[in-house]
């Protein structure tokens, strides 16, 4: 599918808009799900199927792409539906999470549409699949669910949150004991990935849902007559989320004369390349991919000696 790969070439112009693109597919019926587009490297028919032995229940084999070995994943049975049958009609979705490729199977690709954020509303509780989502939206007048992708890798190849014992014994790190963070983050693993971490560093956290929920409890603060410097030492926030972005959160933070000064770190599972360049654009401090402890309290080492 050509038009993914230009959508993806596209991003770039979306970013600070507070908008997003998400490639639509099936698993089972007619409910549509949805993944960020600018994590889709291609769609394909399944190329033939290498089945391992004590593989995860989720995986139903790998593939040989282009000289890459990657890992098939049964998105349908990951997020707790009946299991899909690969055959030689299926289609994978191929994607890059976290500096890690993989394909999913799903039942069959529809389209890409571009949404503005303010559509995309959080999860409407937590049973059932409703777990496995990050969010959902509504195009024309069907429901669509976002799937929480960083949930279902989790679940196959668990996170690891444990600081290496020579990054926790730099004295530098002494000065971040007390001091305050709020993590901005709509996936509840990488929310709880961020608290495992940060908490060996004796930090105080805060934690808020979507970039909208982060924004408003910074300007309470604000309102309350606190220095935001002295209040918090830091800002981590995700790219994507419902309401309000990553990108137009840390443009709101540096447009507010009393936020402006905060250091901003983007921490996210969108590549590292695309990530890089627009932090420049929007004016966040430092950039990170996820699900890296010991780079992430280099950074906090970086902000300490700011």
């Amino acid at each position: 599918m050509a038009g993914i790969l230009d959508s993806v070439d596209q991003r770039t112009q979306l970013v600070g808009e507070n908008r997003l693109e998400i490639l639509m597919f099936r698993l089972f019926g007619r409910q549509l799900f949805a993944i960020n587009v600018f994590k889709v490297q291609e769609v394909l028919q399944l190329p033939k199927l290498t089945l391992m032995p004590h593989r995860h229940p989720f995986v139903c084999g790998v593939v040989n792409l282009r000289g890459q070995t990657l890992p098939v994943i049964d998105l349908s049975q990951a997020i707790g539906m009946r299991p899909l049958v690969p055959n030689e009609n299926s289609t994978i979705i191929v994607t890059e999470y976290n500096r890690s490729v993989q394909a999913f199977l799903v039942g069959g690709v529809d389209r890409i549409v571009n949404l503005n954020w303010e559509a995309i509303m959080p999860p409407p509780g937590s049973a059932g699949r409703e777990h496995y989502l990050t969010a959902i939206s509504k195009v024309d007048d069907q429901l669509v669910e976002i799937i929480d992708v960083e949930k279902v890798l989790a679940e196959i190849v668990p996170y690891n949150a444990k600081v290496s014992k020579d990054k926790l014994e730099d004295p530098v790190l002494e000065r971040a004991r007390g001091r305050e963070v709020l993590l901005v983050d709509d996936s509840k693993v990488a929310l709880a990935q961020l608290r495992d971490t940060l908490s060996q560093l004796g930090l105080i956290i805060h934690t808020a849902s979507d970039g909208l929920k982060g924004l408003t409890m910074l300007r309470k603060w604000a309102d309350e007559g606190k220095s935001m410097t002295d209040k918090l030492l830091m800002v981590f926030t995700d790219a994507e989320m419902p309401e309000m972005d990553g990108y137009r959160l840390t443009t709101e933070i540096r447009n507010d004369p009393r936020l402006r000064e905060l250091y901003v770190v983007l921490h996210t599972s969108l590549s590292g390349s695309f990530n890089e360049s627009m932090v420049k654009k929007v004016g966040c401090d430092n950039f990170l991919s996820k699900f890296q402890p010991d780079k992430l309290v280099d950074v906090v080492r970086e902000c300490i000696l700011r």
